[in-house]
């Protein structure tokens, strides 16, 4: 008989961030080694869940079966420690941390302390807890007391693109992520109307909808600087591909990422990078693909800018890295193994237990 396990996330599967992106892919990849999955929603108020979502929850875990392989992704999972503790014995609880709520930008010191509380509670009371990167595994250890042996790093994948011939006239300059505060789109404007002299056009492609207020704040800034014209807030897009392979660099000046898959997408489409030097990632984007500023630091990252824009040479050279690095970028197969041979260990422990 094979493995199931039941995987959970809170709102739409559907979602167009990275955090989603990788959830779908997983599930996938899961089935197609002959695991068997059954995906269950939870209310999308989390990380900031009401008493009906916590409610919902509640019944969500109480209707499992007992002894049922569980991965909860850690968009929900670090919001709701309560109810995995009550649930700890009777599920064998994985969490998929993408990067700790803790870290997240805009937060007050009260959510910022509440979520460090609970998220610690949590993935403490997990069986085991899958991570992005390495880099979070790190951060785990040592702000959320998780033991290293119960950590499972399984980076997200690539695919094998074509690469984009990085030949716009004028330079086209993407950026994707949803407009939230932790990727500073508000810095990354700031930075672009200091070089608004040269000749360039951006792309803001990404979701608005996780904090509306923030995304009409970099609305009126773009309009208060004169820049509705060169920047293009494109909201989400079904074919990321297509808008990798029409740009000529990729930037995104993040305040804390806890892997980056759409700094992977960019260099898997050979495209030079430039972001912050933040979280993870300088794992992710080598020096020979990109230039890495100090995070908040709109006087580097317009410097960054500047002169990818009026370097030919540099660019070039950039972009030969990046199409190095491609070569090497984890693919999706392998970090649904490492998942795979995790479920395995968890069903093994569980009938060899009295």
């Amino acid at each position: 008989m094979g493995i199931q396990v039941y995987f959970i996330y809170p709102g739409d599967l559907d979602t167009a961030t990275g955090g989603y992106r990788y959830d779908r892919r997983l599930i996938n990849e899961l089935r197609e080694l002959g695991i068997k999955v059954e995906t269950i929603a939870l209310s999308a108020r989390f990380p900031f869940p009401d008493a009906r979502a916590l409610e919902h929850a509640a019944h969500t875990l109480g209707a499992l079966p007992s002894n049922a392989l569980v991965i909860i992704d850690g968009l929900a999972y670090g919001a709701m420690h309560e109810l995995v503790e009550a649930n700890t014995k009777r599920l064998q609880i994985v969490a998929l941390c993408h990067h700790p709520l803790a870290l997240e930008s805009g937060l007050t010191e009260t959510q910022k302390n509440d979520f460090q509380y609970s998220e610690t509670m949590a993935l403490q009371a997990a069986r085991a807890v899958i991570v992005t990167s390495p880099h979070t595994a790190t951060i785990l250890q040592s702000d959320f007391s998780v033991p290293a042996q119960k950590i499972v790093a399984a980076l997200p994948g690539t695919d094998a693109v074509e690469f984009a011939p990085c030949n716009g006239n004028p330079l086209v300059l993407l950026t994707v992520a949803s407009l939230t505060r932790r990727k500073a789109h508000d810095v990354l404007i700031d930075a672009l109307a200091s070089v608004q002299e040269l000749e360039w056009q951006a792309r803001f492609v990404g979701g608005e909808h996780f904090d509306p207020k923030w995304a009409s704040q970099l609305r009126q800034q773009v309009n208060q600087l004169g820049l509705q014209q060169r920047i293009d807030f494109a909201g989400s897009v079904d074919d990321l591909l297509i808008e990798y392979q029409s740009a000529d660099v990729f930037v995104l000046p993040s305040r804390f990422e806890g892997y980056g898959m759409v700094f992977a997408e960019a260099l898997a489409a050979g495209l030079p990078v430039v972001a912050a030097s933040t979280g993870a990632v300088p794992d992710v984007v080598p020096p020979k693909a990109g230039l890495l500023v100090p995070a908040d630091d709109v006087a580097a990252l317009s410097s960054a800018l500047r002169r990818l824009l009026t370097d030919k040479k540099l660019r070039k050279k950039l972009q030969t890295g990046a199409r190095q690095t491609a070569a090497n970028l984890p693919g999706w197969r392998h970090s649904a193994l490492k998942v795979t041979a995790l479920l395995n260990k968890l069903t093994s422990d569980m009938r060899e237990s009295p």
